[in-house]
């Protein structure tokens, strides 16, 4: 019997075939990203299940148009068979192609992703996982690369990585003329050290945001700054 679906409030996530299962890092920059001006295109670098480009569907307006990308065939079939579930399968397209490949004919006003990482640790014996997982398919020079290639002048790249890789990344964005607008430490507990980063990059230069999110509040209760992120999504926020 495979993985039953994700249950969110106005949508559920089935996750049986697909490479990575909901988690904490999806929801998190789903729920993060700043959509107050996206009305037009957006790309899901990577989509998986279709949970961001989803979640993004559900916070944008009637005019928004989401592409999500995959390079695996059964993430692909996941996510469309996802979308096709929610209540906004007109404003998605889930796409088979690398991103590299991929030459629309508009650019976007957002592109956000959750990217391969860990780098330099051990790589997983199954094919499929290595790729999601890893900067094999998809370095981070890649993914600038592209983002500059593929966003308007006013668009924006939100990425969320472990926070080491994250501080990294944010000075290798520098290269490519893409400056931090807002970035956000996310920790599990206040006195733990910070364990992701999410952020988001533009070619403006406008003044830096930094934020704190923290998981948990006393015990094993979400805080309350979690739970507004999350309120419109998570069952129990």
């Amino acid at each position: 019997m495979g993985l039953k679906p994700f249950q969110f409030k106005k949508f559920s996530i089935a996750q049986d075939v697909c490479t990575h299962k909901v988690g904490t890092d999806g929801v998190l920059l789903g729920a993060w990203v700043n959509v107050s001006e996206t009305d037009t295109a957006i790309l899901d670098i990577g989509t998986g299940s279709g949970l961001i480009a989803i979640m993004l569907a559900q916070r944008t307006s009637i005019r928004a148009r989401i592409d999500a990308l995959d390079i695996e065939v059964q993430d692909v079939q996941q996510a469309k068979e996802n979308v096709q579930r929610s209540p906004w399968p007109k404003k998605i397209s889930v796409l088979y192609t690398a991103l590299q490949q991929f030459h629309p004919n508009e650019q976007y006003d957002l592109i956000v992703t959750n990217p391969p990482y860990f780098v330099d640790s051990l790589l997983p014996p199954d094919e499929k996982r290595k790729r999601a997982r890893h900067a094999q398919e998809l370095s981070s020079e890649d993914l600038l690369k592209n983002a500059v290639r593929l966003l308007s002048k006013r668009g924006r790249l939100a990425v969320i990585l472990p926070y080491a890789e994250g501080l990294h990344f944010v000075k290798l964005a520098l290269k490519y003329h893409l400056f931090p607008q807002r970035q956000s430490a996310f920790r599990s507990r206040s006195h733990k050290p910070a364990e992701r980063l999410l952020i988001e990059l533009s070619a403006k230069g406008k003044h830096q945001e930094d934020e704190e999110i923290i998981l948990y509040g006393n015990g094993d209760e979400w805080s309350e700054q979690y739970r507004r992120l999350t309120c419109e999504f998570y069952l129990k926020a």
